[in-house]
Formats: C-alpha cells, sequence, structure tokens
C-alpha cells in the first residue's frame, strides 16, 4: 500500500496538497490539466522532491526522507533516459547495475527482460535505430528489470499513435502484475482502458483516487472542464 498522508509541497509559488492510498497489483491513473501537479505528484513519491510537511509511506515503511535510489520505486520517462551512444542491451543492463560496462550476469539478464518484449533480435541496436515504439519496449524492460514494486510513469508513450499506447499499456500490465503502476497520461482514453482507478489532480490539489468508470460518468465541475 502506498500512501501519502498531510503531504504538503511549495516551490515558487506553486503549492500541492495530496492525502491518498493506493494498493499494490494495480493501475492507476493521474490525470488533470498542465502544469496542474501531476509529475510534481511523481516527483514526490520518487524522491526527486521534498515535501514541505506530511509523509510517504510504502507497506507500513516511512519513505519521505530516502534517496531516490533506495526507494521501492522504478520510473520511467517521456524521453525514456535512453544513452543515444550505447545499445540497448546495455541500456537495459544498467537498470541493475548502473555502470558503462554491466558484467555478465546482469547483461545476461537484461536480454531475458528484452525477449521479453520482443526485442531478442535488436539487443546490439542503438536506441536512435529504433522506432518510437521499439525504443519504448527497451525502456520498459529495463524498468522490469529493476524489479521495483512500485512503478511511476510519466507520459512514457504519449509520443506514440493511439496503437501503440494500447500496446504498451498492456505490455505493463503483463509485465508487470503485482507492481503498483501510476500513470500519468493527457489521454482520459488511456484512463479508461488502463486504469481501474483514477486521480484528478488540479491547481496542486490531488483528489482521492475513484474508480476510473464512475468518475468519468459522474465527473466534478473541475474534472468536466478538463474533458471538456
Amino acid at each position: 500500500m502506498l500512501e501519502l498522508s498531510g503531504v504538503r509541497f511549495e516551490r515558487e509559488g506553486f503549492a500541492l496538497t495530496a492525502d491518498l492510498s493506493l494498493p499494490p497489483g494495480s493501475v492507476t491513473a493521474v490525470i488533470g490539466p498542465s502544469g496542474g501537479g501531476k509529475s510534481t505528484l511523481l516527483s514526490l513519491i520518487a524522491g526527486f522532491e521534498a515535501p514541505e510537511a506530511g509523509r510517504i509511506v510504502w507497506e507500513g515503511r516511512d519513505i519521505t526522507a530516502m534517496p531516490p535510489g533506495d526507494r521501492p520505486v522504478a520510473m520511467l520517462f517521456q524521453d525514456n533516459n535512453l544513452f543515444p551512444h550505447l545499445d540497448i542491451l546495455t541500456n537495459v543492463a544498467i537498470g541493475i547495475a548502473p555502470v558503462a560496462r554491466p558484467p555478465e550476469a546482469a547483461l545476461g539478464k537484461a536480454r531475458e527482460a528484452l525477449e521479453r518484449v520482443g526485442l531478442g533480435e535488436l539487443v546490439h541496436r542503438k536506441p536512435g535505430d529504433l522506432s518510437g515504439g521499439q525504443q519504448s519496449r527497451a525502456a520498459l524492460a529495463r524498468v522490469v528489470l529493476t524489479n521495483r514494486p512500485l512503478v511511476l510513469l510519466d507520459e512514457p508513450f504519449s509520443a506514440l499513435g493511439p496503437s501503440l499506447r494500447r500496446e504498451m499499456m498492456a505490455l505493463v500490465g503483463e509485465l508487470l502484475p503485482e507492481a503498483l503502476v501510476l500513470m500519468v497520461t493527457h489521454d482520459p482514453e488511456d484512463a479508461r482502458r488502463s486504469a481501474a482507478q483514477t486521480v484528478f489532480v488540479d491547481g496542486g490539489v490531488v483528489a482521492p483516487p475513484a474508480p476510473t468508470e464512475a468518475l468519468f460518468a459522474n465527473p466534478s465541475a473541475a474534472l468536466k472542464a478538463y474533458l471538456d
């Protein structure tokens, strides 16, 4: 269980507040207007930002002050964070051995992860030689390899077309069935298709999670304005 209790963050005139609980083994969408605080919420959970008040707790353990690398968190960004000068085998192996020359054991696990996302024949290609969908698959393979129970997706598939986005989210569900996946998206259809529950973030206020279908069927005034 991920719990944010009385969390408050302030920076340069922007303030965010959050109180919510999310269970493992689920996909939760995070939606809302640009600048509302979606990425800030993920940064707080990942440890890239620190709250002024409140606690962030994972499975009963307070991780509020824990360094990012020590948290049970893997994060996938919009640009995939692949190193352009390294082949994708090395890029993926860095997920468990963050050095320029990962040991053979890490490379072996990276090969297995790339097989699972359908890139087993392309392990020695560099990111620039891959399509956008293939780059996303490689980045997802690295996240799978980290074996973290809390996975944060900050619009990593937004540059892909609708069909590829659906394919990538299906892969997320297939490869990370026990993880808590928190997915920022600007497309309500992504939430409807992939997320059992949705969190609406607007003006720095993080609303409690609600069942996705019920939320869209009976939207608040703020959510309706965003959807329109």
